[in-house]
């Protein structure tokens, strides 16, 4: 990864660039990250013997580029190592890859650790990211970062997704949609079998949708980069989220080349200067960073991070797929709500909506925008699945107007006062029983039945 503290290939100048690389993760690991003095003692001590081992590197490894090799792939296979330490040392319990044995005749501080290392996935959330890291290192083998640097001179221009969100909230009352382009998940399968992307995207933007996400993960959810591609050259205005496991800043760049306005970014996965890094990457390359949290821990080490504007609530348990939307309350109650709110961050609600009173409640508990996927993408149109998402008891309006004669309905998130901007004349009714409601909330409040 071009993260922090992820592993790289090791220069093949032995002498002159191990010992750096471990003076760097020294700093990095025992200073830098959040510890218990146990974890801090343990984690210095293999350190330090790592550094012993790179002093004498040169007098160890022979000349022969077979021995050279296996070197590489000890110290590679080390610091993926440290790499699980750190996060370990943060609470994250995913895994970033699958344990593997050790070397050939490696001899080490983790030599007592491996004994007892699992190789079958915890969830369905590990098994995920073990597979993207395979499926990752083959794509960065075909197209390394200087191509993609490169290729960021054709992408689109990056569209501005936090002020969509905000303008949105901020002209219906109501909290700003990201609706998801997502034609299957582990947890249900295929959802849409005429699975079309543009025109599911396009239905999105018609039914007042502020931003899109995008699935682009092959395997588990049947999406694709290509599909990002193709709703942005179809012409879709509103700001794509590129939906994606994100554990390396290969990705980013590879998201924003493909039309990307914003990527995810997901706590339970990524060690806090992972997510720092990353988001320094969002910024250089005009992209928005919707960092993803589970629980109180995750909301902790967020919080505690500079430059997030945006803090995605998921309400469902990665280990057990159990959804439970009360999870945005908990999340936000108390100091975390006063932070957010200190901070000026968005927070977005995601999963286990699918009716307006699942919206009423995150809206209560402090979010400004949703994502939801399943509940709307399933709908023959999805725009009015975003309709009747986003229903709320209406009030009748009559019109008194020679020009524009018809009955409206007026959705009661809009005010009475801003409606006479638009009708010259309203007089109120009371509602009709059993009448289907067709307004919307999300920018057009008002439409001819």
């Amino acid at each position: 990864m071009e993260g922090l503290v992820s592993p790289r290939t090791v220069s093949l100048n032995l002498k002159a660039k191990l010992k750096p690389k471990h003076d760097y993760f020294s700093s990095l690991i025992v200073r830098s990250v959040p510890m218990d003095p146990h974890t801090r003692h343990t984690v210095a001590a293999s350190i330090r013997a790592q550094q012993a081992d790179s002093k004498d590197v040169s007098a160890v490894i022979s000349p022969v580029k077979k021995d050279v090799e296996i070197a590489l792939k000890v110290k590679e296979w080390e610091l993926g190592m440290f790499q699980n330490e750190v996060a370990a040392s943060q609470g994250i319990r995913i895994r970033r890859r699958a344990p593997t044995g050790p070397p050939l005749k490696y001899a080490g501080p983790f030599e007592l650790q491996i004994q007892n290392e699992g190789n079958t996935p915890l969830n369905i959330l590990e098994e995920i990211i073990w597979h993207k890291d395979v499926e990752v290192s083959q794509l960065k083998e075909r197209m390394p970062i200087d191509i993609l640097k490169k290729a960021l001179q054709n992408a689109p221009p990056a569209r501005e997704f936090i002020g969509a969100l905000r303008a949105a909230h901020l002209r219906t009352g109501l909290p700003g949609l990201i609706a998801e382009v997502k034609k299957a998940s582990p947890s249900r399968g295929i959802i849409r079998e005429d699975f079309d992307p543009v025109k599911i995207a396009q239905a999105y933007e018609k039914g007042g949708a502020a931003c899109l996400s995008v699935l682009t993960d092959e395997k588990y959810f049947k999406g694709s980069f290509e599909n990002l591609e193709a709703i942005r050259s179809a012409g879709v205005k509103c700001p794509l989220l590129c939906k994606e496991f994100i554990i390396d800043a290969w990705q980013i760049y590879y998201a924003r080349i493909k039309g990307a306005d914003a990527v995810l970014l997901i706590a339970a996965v990524l060690p806090d200067l992972d997510i720092r890094y990353m988001i320094n990457v969002c910024k250089m390359l005009g992209l928005a960073a919707l960092v993803e949290v589970h629980d109180e821990k995750e909301m902790d080490r967020v919080l505690g991070i500079e430059g997030i504007e945006l803090i995605g609530i998921n309400n469902r348990n990665l280990e057990t797929f159990k959804v439970d939307i009360s999870n945005t309350k908990k999340l936000l109650q108390g100091e975390h709500g006063q932070r957010i709110l200190q901070k000026d961050i968005i927070v977005v609600g995601e999963s286990g909506l699918f009716t307006p009173d699942h919206i009423a409640y995150v809206q209560a508990a402090g979010v400004k925008a949703v994502l939801v996927g399943e509940s709307i993408v399933k709908q023959s149109d999805p725009a009015e699945g975003i309709t009747g998402l986003f229903a709320q008891d209406s009030t009748r309006v009559e019109l008194c107007n020679s020009s524009r004669n018809g009955r409206l309905l007026l959705s009661n998130a809009m005010n009475i006062s801003t409606c006479q901007k638009y009708l010259p004349c309203i007089q109120l009714l009371p509602p009709e029983p059993n009448k289907h409601l067709i307004t919307s909330s999300m920018g057009k409040n008002i439409q001819r039945l």
